[in-house]
């Protein structure tokens, strides 16, 4: 074990868990409704500022990040060795690489050159993903290995047929990794830098300095041919938000830390007014901003997260009102399906020949509209776990 944790679901994280993935499913389906307000939108990329939908995928980012100690830990503890524990970490990044290569590519199909519509090659995408990261509970394990071998052969299938229709690639290359793929490369780095420190905490903090200057230096490059190396630097503040829900995560709940009470009501408050002083004096330098990653919408998108985990830590936890945790509970124990399943539905739509009204699309019916979605979402989710259709990377 590398920390002493506090043992048994944390019904907080899952609380915040599933109240961020229904929040991105409102925002990404409200992004296609025209007549909205600003402060519903993600700011523009040359924009310094940022709204409420520019912190729900850093919410995300920072939530992954409180549950890598548990992850990490209870592999451990089941017995895993060094080598099986690293070969679980790089199975889940190369699967959401893949996923999140996959489903940029989705939009940019050319139908005539791959040979089959963009509604049918994105289903059998999805069918075949389904497939490969479906938790099985088949007795029989050569069942299990078949199916996922199937998956696995129609994804390399899709990916050689693939053609787009963007000139800069024609063919299934990740011009940019997806929203998944992000996430992947920073949880493969914060998992990499725990089991470096061991999960001390004077580590991380270290760690999320360190990749705040490398954004810095790497955004100085100006070379040529070296355009792909300021990309990373993306990755850095990525990481740096997992790894402050990390180190959120081991002041909760590492024992051997044994942060309660005003110590623990200090020491959050102190890192809080740490990201926001950080954050304050390096937007001179780096505006707000999501699409371009930089440190000052990183921490402050991790200050948030702080603040609204530790209400709700406080309200589930401490006051025991969790009973409605229970209704979103499907969401936050499968929150890939409930991200895929939007998409799946689109092309579903898509293939059928279905329309939405041009009203649900539009203004303040299209905004109602959009959280009614998400509603149906968690619905459909739990229907969904109770076929027994679960996905675990």
């Amino acid at each position: 074990m590398i920390n002493n944790l506090k043992s048994g679901r944390i019904l907080s994280i899952d609380a915040f868990r599933g109240i961020t993935i229904l929040v991105m499913v409102f925002v990404n389906n409200v992004s296609g409704v025209s007549g909205v307000p600003s402060w519903m939108l993600h700011a523009h990329q040359n924009e310094d500022r940022m709204t409420f939908v520019d912190v729900v995928f850093p919410a995300f980012l920072f939530i992954v990040g409180m549950s890598i100690p548990f992850g990490i830990n209870a592999r451990l503890a089941k017995g895993d060795g060094w080598w099986k524990l690293q070969g679980h970490i790089i199975w889940r990044t190369i699967g959401l690489i893949t996923l999140g290569i996959f489903m940029a590519n989705t939009e940019y199909v050319d139908a005539a050159a791959t040979g089959m519509s963009m509604a049918v090659w994105s289903l059998l995408f999805y069918c075949c993903a389904i497939l490969v990261w479906q938790a099985y509970r088949i007795k029989q394990v050569w069942i299990t290995y078949t199916l996922r071998a199937i998956g696995i052969i129609g994804l390399v299938y899709l990916g050689v047929i693939f053609r787009g229709t963007d000139s800069t690639s024609k063919y299934l290359a990740p011009h940019w990794w997806g929203i998944l793929g992000l996430i992947g490369w920073a949880y493969l780095y914060a998992c990499i830098i725990y089991q470096l420190f061991k999960g001390r905490a004077g580590g991380i903090m270290l760690m999320i300095i360190v990749c705040v200057v490398g954004y810095t230096l790497l955004q100085k490059l100006d070379h040529p041919g070296t355009g792909w190396i300021r990309l990373q630097s993306r990755n850095l503040t990525h990481t740096a938000i997992v790894l402050s829900g990390l180190l959120v995560s081991l002041f909760y709940f590492d024992e051997d830390i044994d942060l309660k009470g005003r110590r623990l009501f200090s020491r959050i408050t102190g890192y809080l007014i740490l990201l926001i002083t950080a954050a304050f004096l390096l937007r001179p330098a780096f505006e707000i901003s999501k699409n371009r990653a930089t440190p000052s919408w990183a921490l402050y998108s991790a200050a948030i997260s702080v603040v609204i985990y530790s209400f709700l830590h406080w309200l589930i936890e401490t006051k025991q009102i969790n009973k409605w945790v229970s209704y979103i509970q499907p969401v936050a124990s499968n929150p890939l399906l409930t991200y895929l399943l939007p998409d799946i539905v689109f092309y579903a739509l898509m293939l059928a020949g279905i329309t939405l009204p041009a009203i649900l699309m539009e203004g303040t019916t299209g905004i109602i509209w959009s959280a009614c979605f998400s509603v149906l979402m968690l619905f459909l989710v739990k229907g969904l776990n109770k076929l027994g259709i679960r996905l675990q990377l």
